[in-house]
């Protein structure tokens, strides 16, 4: 299955829940790559997290910022949902626009080991997981990548 094609996850794979968020500061997007020891160790990814028992994906979104980046995010809106299928499970991720709430912040990593501020021009300097393409698509077409 390819990401984000419209259909359901099949029900013979186990299915994870999930929320990622694509922080935008200063016409930058931030990455996060996945630390040595993890799945998929060393891919980048949006940093986000699975969707807790009674959590909504949007609370989810700014909760596992909080956790993982120590970041406090807004929600500007909701832009894309990603159905994905990894040889060892089934995503269904919903992704968020966010900013950080306060221009002086202060990023420390817990479930990742390196990040970095992405401009449009540097976009694919990464190795993104495969989920993320289909975002990393739509996120070309946004305008927060145009000059002032």
């Amino acid at each position: 299955m390819n990401p984000a094609d419209g259909q359901t996850p099949p029900s013979s794979e186990p299915f994870t829940k999930a929320a990622a968020a694509i922080v935008v500061h200063r016409r930058r997007v931030l990455a996060a790559r996945r630390s040595a020891g993890k799945r998929y160790d060393g891919w980048w990814e949006f940093p986000g997290g699975k969707l807790e028992k009674g959590e909504e994906f949007d609370q989810c979104c700014v909760r596992e910022i909080a956790e993982e980046l120590n970041l406090a995010v807004s929600i500007e809106r909701h832009f894309y949902t990603v159905n994905y299928t990894y040889p060892e499970f089934c995503l269904h991720m919903e992704c968020f626009l966010c900013h950080p709430q306060s221009a002086d912040f202060d990023i420390r990593l817990s479930a990742h080991d390196d990040y970095r501020w992405l401009d449009r021009a540097n976009l694919y300097s990464v190795k993104w997981l495969p989920a993320a393409f289909t975002v990393l698509r739509q996120l070309e077409e946004e305008p927060f990548w145009k000059d002032d």
